[in-house]
């Protein structure tokens, strides 16, 4: 049995304030802060001298990444955001073919590939759901990658990847996992998935700076890394500078130079909060208090527009409607209550964390603003 109110109390930001806000920063709890403090009070009074014992908790932490997404270590590298992410896919599937997505997806999901002058084919959502009979009319003979975001930041519409596993013709599957990752299981074998990216400052609760990139370890042993570092060869303290010899686990050789020690640390303690919790029960939490969000605002009054139509598509957060996004997000900060200004209203998003005061909280400021 999770005890709900005592992991709310290791979330300081709860004290004062009804954060429902992770889907664009998630908060970090006090155990994740004190994993980042750690390295920089052991930097700032003995420099460098721990470097080695860095290095291997970064690799004790890749283990844990990659456990978490029923991964193995060498098919997971460490990045700094979504974008360094889903930069380090469009390297490796650069020449297999053009890009299926869709117009819900956030930039980070369609610009890098076009950056590459890869055409990106955007398939219309539906009343804001995304069919996958619409994606796999979309593919032609010269598709090569589907790119799509397991949850759709715009309006919440969550997708099944396994679903798009099984019916990918061979394609290639690559999630942008950034607004999934932490909150919903995934399962990379099992869910089809050859390629996934995430950052850390939302669901994963581990501040920015941090996030991670998974590439099957097949894509990977058919390519070379584009751009690496002195620390991508295998023995780096032999300080050759006329040849090379890259790292044997593969995903690794992507990340350049000196690590991120705080922001993969704290990552690392984000993951373990949450494996010790029970990655279902976080789901299940989180989808509970979004129900009770969507029916409490529709009887406040106020208009949902995530797609809910199929229970299945339902995420933890969701986009409500209003006239002035700017004046309702402003009216109910001033009472504690954090959530997303959208063009079309305002995001909400339901994490472990929160609570069903945290949902009454913004209905009682939403019955105000009307």
């Amino acid at each position: 049995m999770v005890n709900w109110d005592e992991i709310r109390v290791e979330f300081p930001v709860t004290v004062h304030t009804a954060y429902l806000n992770t889907a664009a920063a998630g908060p970090l709890s006090r155990k994740t802060a004190d994993a980042a403090q750690l390295y920089y009070q052991q930097m700032m009074s003995e420099g460098d001298a721990r470097w080695n014992e860095w290095l291997a908790e970064r690799e004790r932490i890749r283990g844990l990444v990659a456990e978490f997404i029923n991964a193995e270590p060498d098919e997971v590298a460490f990045t700094t955001n979504t974008s360094s992410g889903m930069n380090l896919i469009v390297d490796v599937l650069e020449g297999r073919g053009e890009v299926i997505s869709c117009d819900l997806e956030f930039p980070v999901s369609t610009i890098p590939w076009m950056h590459r002058r890869i055409p990106v084919h955007l398939v219309s959502s539906r009343n804001g759901e995304l069919l996958y009979d619409d994606v796999s009319a979309a593919m032609t003979a010269k598709t090569g990658v589907i790119c799509l975001s397991q949850v759709q930041f715009s309006n919440g519409f969550r997708l099944n990847p396994r679903d798009l596993g099984r019916t990918k013709r061979g394609h290639l599957l690559v999630i942008n996992a950034s607004q999934s990752a932490g909150v919903f299981p995934i399962d990379v074998k099992r869910m089809g998935i050859d390629a996934l990216c995430s950052t850390g400052h939302k669901w994963m609760l581990s501040g920015y700076g941090s996030g991670f990139v998974y590439i099957s370890r097949e894509l990977l042993a058919a390519t070379r890394p584009r751009a690496i570092g002195w620390l991508s060869v295998e023995d780096p303290y032999a300080m050759k500078n006329d040849e090379i010899h890259l790292r044997r686990d593969l995903a690794a050789r992507g990340e350049l130079g000196c690590p991120q020690f705080a922001g993969i640390f704290a990552l690392g303690a984000s993951i373990q909060q949450m494996t010790a919790i029970g990655k279902n029960k976080i789901e299940e939490h989180a989808l509970k208090l979004n129900r009770l969000l969507t029916s409490s605002v529709g009887e406040a009054g106020w208009r949902v527009l995530s797609p809910l139509n199929d229970e299945s598509f339902r995420s933890a957060e969701t986009l409500i409607e209003a006239d002035d996004p700017a004046g309702v997000t402003m009216f109910l900060a001033d009472r504690g209550v954090v959530v997303t200004e959208k063009p079309e209203g305002i995001r909400v998003a339901t994490d472990f964390f929160n609570n069903e005061q945290d949902i009454q909280r913004l209905v009682d400021g939403l019955r105000l603003y009307k």
